[in-house]
C-alpha cells in the first residue's frame, strides 16, 4: 500500500492533502477587515513590503520561493511596480494554473534566529481581490530548526471583493495542520516566538493572477492566543451509575502565570442521556485568578444515575464550556455513559451472534462508517471518528505521532479508541500500519530482513519467527492489524516492489506463508485476542509481481500498477496459488492490487483489481473461501475510471467490504449512503461487508479490550527480538562465488572495508523504514555491516575508507559493500530514475579493493545488480538484499561464526535486457540461477554421480518434509562443486527446476533434475 503524503514527488497523495486542508479551511473564521488600533496597541512591524528587500531565493538564505505539484503547479512571481500600490511603490505579483497544489513562501535565513511574534494580534496584508470567492489558505511556520522544518498552522480568506483590501488574520484564527507536517509536529503550540515566516496557498483548477503587498504584524496579544483551557480528555465513558471527574487546566506558553483571570462556566446539556433519568445536571463557574500557574487544574464531576433499564446504547452527556480569558477547548468534552446488556456486548456467545445482533440494531451511516479508513493525519484529534462512525484508521508510511515512540504511539491509539466511546454502539476502531519487516514506522523497533531476504532462508520456521516478534511488537504499541504480508510472486526485478516479495517462484512464496501464523497464530483466529498477535492482510491480489514493463499509466512508474497480462493457467499456477495458501491458514484480511488483470481469451481486456468482481467475489470469496474482509490499498478506489460516486459503488460491488479512503473518507461514506439509498448498490452487500469486519474485531478481542496492552512494551527493539533479527540476517546472506575459501574470514585478518553501503543503517534497511520511501543515514536504532565487523573481530584491524581512497596496502582482505539507495514502490522502478548497475563511486570502489587485494563483494539491495563484468576480478560475491538493522547477522557468516546457507530466492540476470528471467523459462541463461547458493556449513559429500544416485534413491521413499529437503540439498551441493561456478543454460536450467521440485515436495523429481544439471556440469 501507499504511504500517507510525506514525501517531495508524492503528487497524488499531496493533491489528496491539499483537498483535506481546503476542506479545514473552508471551515475556519471568515476573514477579519482591519479596524481602527487600539491606543495600547505596540505599533505594527512590517514583515515584507516587497520592494526589493527580500530576494527570491530558498533555504538557507531568507527568500520568497514557490513551490507545487509538478513542473507547472509553482506560480511565476514577479516585484512590479505599481501606482496603485497600498505601500511603497512595488508589489508582489504572481500568475498561476495549477492543476495539484501550488503556492509560495517566505523564509526567514536558517542560519540566523527566528523572530518573535508573540507581542501581536495578528498578520495583515493588502490584497488585489477580484471577487471569485476562491478560499486562499495563508499558512504560518512556528518552531523548529528552521522554516523548512517546523510546524504550519493555517487559515484562509475568501477573495469575495475587488480592488485593494486589507485583510487582517488574528493568531487565534490559525489551527494546526493535521493532514501534513514536514517533522510530524514539534509541540503542537503556537507559540509565536520561534518564526519562521509564512506561505500561501492558491486555488487549485483555475488560471489567475493575483497582487499582494506590504505584510506586517499588527495589534497587542490576546491573552486567549497565551493562554488556553484544556480539558484531560474528550470523552469520559463511565459505567451507568458512576461518575465522570472533567479536569480543567490552564496553560500559557512559555509556561508563565496567567496575568488575568480566567473563568469557565459549565453546564450539563444537550446529548442523548435524558438529564435527571440518567444523570444529575451541574451549572457553575471555575475561576483561575491571575497569577495562577501555568498548568493548573481544577475538575467538574458529572454524576449518571441508574435509570432501571437493563440494556441500552451509549449516551452522551456534553459539558459546555465558556471560558473567559483564554482560548476555549477546541471541543465540548463528553460524558459517556455506556452500552450496556445488548447480546453483543456478550462475550460468551457465539461470534456470529454477536455479530447478527449488532448489525441488525446499525443505522445506515453507523455501516457505512465501519467500511471507511481514514489516514490519521487526515482526522486531527480524532473527532471525526465519532462524528462519521469511522471504523478503522490507519497510518501511512511515515505518518507516526510525535515523539516517535512505542509509548507515544500507544497513547496516540488509545486516544483515538476513546473516541469510539461516544458512539451508539461503542464499536472500537481497527488500527492499522504497515509493519512489513518489523514494525518498521516506529523508531527503536526491531527491523527485520525484508521479505526477498526471508525468502533467501528458505527456513519456513524463521519466517513464522520474524512474523512473531513484528505482531509481539506492533500489538504492544495498541495496534491490532498489520497490513502484511506480502504475497507477490516478483517476475521482474525492474518492478520497485520486487523486494517485498518472497521470490520469484509461487512454490517459495507459499512455503514461507508460516509468516501469517507468526502473525495471527491459530488458523482459526483462536489467537488473535492475545497481547501478541496481530491480524494479518494478503496483499496484493491478485498478480501485482507480474505486470508488464511499460504498461503503467501512474506517474512516472514503468511497471508498478501496471497491466498483469496472463494465461488463466498462469494466473492459476503462479499469482493465485499463494492466496489459496492464505485462505487456508486463516488469513483476516486480503488486501487488492493497484494493477490491473488482463486474462488472456476472456475477452475482458485488463480490469482494476479494486473493480474486479470475478477476482475477488468469484474467486477469492467464492472458490477460495476466504471469510475475512477485503480492505483496499491507499485511495486504490480512486483509479477505477468514472467519477468518486461510481468509483464507490463498483468497488464496493465487486467485493471491497472497507476502503482505504484517507483524506477522502468523509466523500467515501456519504457517497456510499447515498449509492445505497438509490439502489445503486444493495443492502445486503454492505451487511456483508459489515459482518466480516466486525467479526474480524470480535475475534480480536477489541470490544472487551480496546486500548493498548503495553505489557509487552519493553520487549520492543529488546534482546531477544533482535537475536531473530539477527538470525533472519544471517539466514538470509548468500554466497554466490567464494574462490579460493576466501570467505569466511578470519578474525586475525587486516580487512580493508569500503563501499557505499558498509557504514550506512538507512541504505541497509531500505525502504519502508521509518518514512515510506526509507533514506540514507541513521534514523533508527541498529548496528551497520561495518560496526558489526569491528565487534567480530575487536583485535584485528578493519578500516574504512568509503570510496576506497585511503590506501590499499597492508591489509589482507578487502570487503566492498555496494548496492542501492532506500525506495519503494514505483519510485524504485527501473527506468524511473533507477537501474540495476552500481554507481559510479561503487564501481570504482569494487575495482580499486579488488584490484589491490582478494576481495569480497556484499551486495546490499533489494534485487539483483548486474555484475558479470567485474565477476572475474571478485574472489567472493555475497547477496545481502536488505538485511534491516541487524548487521551483527551479516558478520556472523563473514567470520565464520554461523555459515552460509541462503540461496536466491530471484534469478540473478547477466543483463537487464534478459528481464523478465524466471525459473521454468524455456530459454534461461542466468548469471546465476534461482536457488543457487554456495554454503560453508559442511564438505561436499564425495562420491560424485553414484552419492546422487543414492540419494535419489533414498528421495523416492521421503515422505518427510525435513528429510527430502535435506537430501535434496546434499544434492544440489554436489551439483554446485562439480560446476565449479561456471553456470552454463543447460545446466542452470535444471538446477534451477529441481529447487522448484523440492518445495512442491518432489524430491525425487528434484534430485533427478539436479542429476541432469551434473551431467551438464
Amino acid at each position: 500500500m501507499r504511504h500517507s503524503t510525506r514525501t517531495p514527488g508524492s503528487g497524488r497523495r499531496r493533491r489528496a492533502a491539499l483537498l483535506a486542508v481546503s476542506a479545514l479551511a473552508a471551515g475556519l473564521l471568515p476573514l477579519t477587515t482591519a479596524g481602527p488600533a487600539a491606543a495600547a496597541d505596540p505599533a505594527p512591524v512590517a514583515v515584507d513590503r516587497f520592494e526589493g528587500e527580500v530576494p527570491f531565493a530558498s533555504q538557507p538564505a531568507e527568500g520568497l520561493f514557490t513551490w507545487g505539484s509538478d513542473a507547472d503547479d509553482p506560480p511565476k512571481l514577479e516585484l512590479r511596480e505599481r501606482a496603485d500600490a497600498p505601500e511603497g511603490a512595488k508589489v508582489l505579483e504572481g500568475a498561476y494554473d495549477i492543476s495539484g497544489y501550488g503556492g509560495f513562501t517566505h523564509d526567514y535565513a536558517a542560519d540566523q534566529p527566528a523572530h518573535d511574534w508573540s507581542a501581536h494580534r495578528g498578520i495583515r496584508f493588502w490584497w488585489d481581490g477580484d471577487g471569485s470567492g476562491r478560499k486562499i489558505a495563508f499558512e504560518l511556520k512556528d518552531g523548529g530548526a528552521h522554516g523548512e522544518a517546523s510546524e504550519l498552522w493555517t487559515t484562509s480568506f475568501t477573495d469575495d471583493f475587488t480592488g485593494w483590501k486589507q485583510v487582517e488574520l488574528p493568531f487565534t484564527q490559525f489551527a494546526y495542520r493535521t493532514d501534513y507536517q514536514p517533522v510530524g509536529g514539534i509541540d503542537h503550540v503556537l507559540g509565536l516566538d520561534r518564526m519562521w515566516g509564512y506561505a500561501l496557498t492558491l486555488p487549485v483548477g483555475t488560471k489567475s493572477r493575483f497582487a499582494l503587498d506590504h505584510v506586517e504584524l499588527y495589534g497587542k496579544a490576546d491573552q486567549s492566543l497565551r493562554a488556553q483551557v484544556a480539558t484531560d480528555a474528550a470523552v469520559y465513558p463511565v459505567k451507568e451509575g458512576g461518575s465522570a471527574r472533567v479536569r480543567l487546566s490552564v496553560t500559557t506558553t512559555g509556561n508563565v502565570p496567567i496575568a488575568d483571570d480566567v473563568t469557565v462556566e459549565y453546564a450539563t446539556e444537550g446529548g442523548t442521556a435524558t438529564s435527571g433519568k440518567d444523570y444529575t445536571p451541574v451549572t457553575g463557574e471555575v475561576t483561575f485568578p491571575a497569577g495562577t500557574a501555568s498548568g493548573a487544574a481544577k475538575s467538574v464531576t458529572v454524576t449518571t444515575s441508574r435509570d432501571g433499564d437493563q440494556a441500552e446504547n451509549a449516551e452522551t452527556i456534553p459539558l459546555k464550556l465558556t471560558v473567559t480569558g483564554a482560548k476555549a477547548p477546541a471541543e465540548t468534552p463528553q460524558v459517556v455513559i455506556d452500552a450496556h446488556g445488548l447480546p453483543y456486548l456478550d462475550k460468551k456467545l457465539p461470534v456470529r451472534k454477536r455479530v447478527a445482533d449488532l448489525v441488525s440494531r446499525m443505522s445506515l451511516a453507523e455501516k457505512a462508517g465501519q467500511m471507511t479508513q481514514a489516514e490519521r493525519g487526515a482526522v486531527g484529534t480524532g473527532g471525526d471518528v465519532a462524528a462519521y462512525d469511522l471504523g478503522s484508521l490507519l497510518s501511512g508510511g511515515g505518518s507516526t505521532p510525535t515523539p516517535n515512540t512505542a509509548e507515544a504511539w500507544a497513547a496516540m491509539v488509545n486516544g483515538f479508541q476513546l473516541r469510539t466511546r461516544a458512539t451508539r454502539f461503542q464499536i472500537p476502531l481497527i488500527y492499522g500500519v504497515d509493519a512489513v519487516h518489523g514494525h518498521n514506522n516506529l523508531a527503536g523497533a526491531t527491523v527485520m530482513p525484508h521479505n526477498i531476504g526471508i525468502g533467501a532462508t528458505r527456513d519456513p520456521r524463521l519466517a513464522e519467527k520474524t512474523g512473531a516478534v513484528t505482531a509481539s511488537e506492533v500489538r504492544a504499541t495498541g495496534v491490532p492489524w498489520d497490513f502484511a504480508p506480502c504475497l507477490c510472486v516478483t517476475r521482474d526485478e525492474r518492478w520497485g516492489r520486487s523486494y517485498e516479495s518472497f521470490g520469484e517462484d509461487p512454490a517459495l512464496v507459499e512455503s514461507m506463508e508460516t509468516m501469517i501464523q507468526g502473525f495471527q497464530g491459530r488458523a482459526d483466529g483462536g489467537d488473535l485476542d492475545r497481547g501478541d498477535k496481530v491480524l494479518a492482510t494478503a496483499k496484493h491480489y491478485v498478480g501485482d509481481g507480474g505486470t508488464t514493463y511499460g504498461s503503467s499509466t501512474t506517474g512516472t512508474y514503468t511497471i508498478d500498477q501496471g497491466v498483469t497480462t496472463v494465461t488463466r493457467q498462469e494466473l492459476d499456477a503462479v499469482h493465485l496459488a499463494p492466496f489459496g495458501e492464505a485462505v487456508r491458514r486463516g488469513v483476516g484480511t486480503v488486501m487488492p492490487s493497484y494493477s490491473s488483470l488482463d486474462i488472456v481469451g476472456d475477452d475482458q481486456g485488463p480490469v482494476k483489481m479494486h473493480a474486479n468482481g470475478a477476482m475477488i467475489n468469484g474467486e477469492l470469496k467464492g472458490k477460495l473461501g476466504f471469510d475475512g474482509f477485503v480492505i483496499s490499498d491507499w485511495d486504490g478506489i480512486n483509479q477505477i475510471p468514472g467519477d468518486y460516486a461510481s468509483d464507490v459503488r463498483t468497488s464496493v460491488t465487486a467485493g471491497v467490504d472497507m476502503v482505504m479512503a484517507p483524506y477522502a473518507y468523509k466523500e467515501f461514506r456519504d457517497d456510499l449512503v447515498a449509492e445505497v439509498t438509490a439502489g445503486r448498490v444493495t443492502q445486503r452487500r454492505v451487511d456483508d461487508a459489515v459482518s466480516r469486519i466486525l467479526t474480524q474485531k470480535f475475534r480480536l478481542g477489541l470490544f472487551e479490550k480496546p486500548y493498548a496492552d503495553t505489557s509487552r512494551i519493553d520487549d520492543i527493539g529488546g534482546a531477544a527480538h533482535r537475536a531473530v533479527a539477527r538470525q533472519a540476517a544471517a539466514e538470509s546472506q548468500v554466497l554466490l562465488k567464494n574462490d579460493g575459501g576466501v570467505l569466511p574470514l578470519k578474525t586475525s585478518q587486516k580487512v580493508y572495508v569500503a563501499g557505499s553501503n558498509a557504514d550506512d543503517l538507512g541504505n541497509q534497511t531500505g525502504g519502508w523504514t521509518i518514512t515510506w520511501q526509507g533514506q540514507s543515514g541513521t534514523h533508527t536504532d541498529g548496528t551497520t555491516i561495518l560496526q558489526a565487523m569491528k565487534k567480530a573481530a575487536p583485535d584485528a584491524t578493519v578500516a574504512y575508507s568509503k570510496d576506497a581512497s585511503a590506501p590499499t596496502a597492508g591489509y589482507d582482505v578487502g570487503v566492498v559493500v555496494v548496492g542501492e539507495t532506500p525506495y519503494a514502490e514505483g519510485i524504485g522502478d527501473v527506468g524511473n530514475g533507477n537501474d540495476l548497475e552500481l554507481t559510479a563511486a561503487d564501481q570504482a570502489a569494487v575495482d580499486r579493493v579488488c584490484g589491490a587485494m582478494k576481495c569480497v563483494v556484499l551486495m546490499v539491495s533489494g534485487r539483483p545488480q548486474l555484475i558479470g563484468d567485474r565477476l572475474g576480478a571478485i574472489d567472493g560475491l555475497v547477496a545481502s538484499w536488505l538485511p534491516g538493522t541487524e548487521g551483527d547477522g551479516v558478520a556472523d557468516v563473514l567470520y565464520g561464526k554461523r555459515p552460509f546457507t541462503g540461496q536466491l530466492p530471484v534469478t540473478w540476470p547477466k543483463s537487464q535486457a534478459q528481464l523478465p528471467i524466471n525459473v521454468g523459462d524455456a530459454a534461461y541463461d542466468p548469471q546465476f540461477p534461482y536457488g543457487y547458493g554456495l554454503t560453508t556449513l559442511t564438505k561436499t559429500p564425495g562420491g560424485g554421480a553414484h552419492t546422487l544416485t543414492a540419494l535419489a534413491a533414498a528421495a523416492r521413499h521421503a515422505h518427510d518434509a525435513t528429510a527430502g529437503r535435506a537430501l535434496v540439498g546434499t544434492a544440489r551441493l554436489i551439483v554446485q562443486e562439480k560446476a565449479g561456478g561456471t553456470v552454463t543454460p543447460g545446466w542452470a536450467k535444471p538446477f534451477a527446476t529441481a529447487d522448484h521440485l523440492a518445495l512442491t515436495g518432489d524430491y525425487a523429481g528434484a534430485i533427478a533434475q539436479l542429476i541432469t544439471a551434473y551431467k551438464e556440469a
